[in-house]
């Protein structure tokens, strides 16, 4: 079953083509990496998905209803996302940001714990946010995107700007999801290298088209290498 789907989705138009008719099909239960390079249109189809920016044309399905704007805000309650930068208040504590959060949310505070346990940041709750790594903000941020239990998590690049031990403790923390929480992960990055050791299902993007979709074992089974499949596709922008 696929958990989000879209339809034709196209943002912008002419010379300013953002996204081009793109045919998601995203099943329940993976970690579906998107991947492309800077640029490729890999933020604007998130923020689609999550009802940030309005599509010139086409459709998104979401737990097998169309997203409609009457529809919109009660799908997302069962999405969380980390797009972009975490937002946060600096001079607060990471408890105190998680409780604003979940006030917002409308989530019972029960849920902080467990989100800070998830990410394991439970031993830095009561420091500021301020002093936090550029590591802890980014887990700050997914516990915040993990409160009210989401079955669809959408994290954009999770892993930029994280030394190498970030970056595993999170390749790590991403991949045990689908099995640990029952929920769906997408998570872009322009890093073949990062996709590849998380994700079950993987699509690529290229000047706003989706030049693959599959899981990884087809990608794998092109017959190249990964990084020169990966290359071919996003030079030629051909389908295989």
């Amino acid at each position: 079953m696929n958990i989000i789907e879209t339809k034709n989705l196209t943002k912008g138009s002419g010379e300013q083509m953002r996204v081009n008719k793109l045919d998601l099909a995203i099943p329940e239960g993976c970690v579906y990496g998107f991947l492309g390079p800077n640029g490729a249109g890999k933020t604007t189809t998130l923020k689609l998905l999550l009802g940030l920016l309005k599509p010139t044309d086409g459709t998104i399905t979401f737990f097998g209803q169309k997203m409609t704007e009457q529809n919109r805000l009660s799908i997302l309650r069962h999405t969380g996302s980390l797009i972009e930068n975490p937002s946060y208040y600096g001079h607060l504590t990471g408890l105190e940001n998680l409780h604003i959060m979940a006030k917002l949310k409308k989530v019972p505070a029960e849920e902080i714990e467990k989100a800070l346990h998830t990410v394991r940041l439970y031993e830095q709750k009561d420091k500021k946010v301020k002093l936090y790594s550029l590591g802890m903000k980014q887990r700050l941020g997914i516990a915040m995107a993990l409160l009210g239990n989401p079955r669809v998590l959408i994290l954009d690049e999770p892993t930029n700007g994280l030394d190498p031990a970030g970056i595993q403790e999170m390749r790590e923390f991403i991949k045990d999801l689908p099995t640990t929480h029952q929920m769906t992960v997408i998570v872009s990055s322009h890093l073949l290298s990062e996709v590849e050791q998380m994700a079950d299902m993987v699509g690529i993007i290229h000047h706003g088209e989706l030049v693959f979709q599959g899981t990884m074992a087809t990608l794998e089974a092109q017959g190249d290498g990964l990084e020169e499949v990966f290359l071919k596709l996003t030079e030629g922008g051909e389908s295989l």
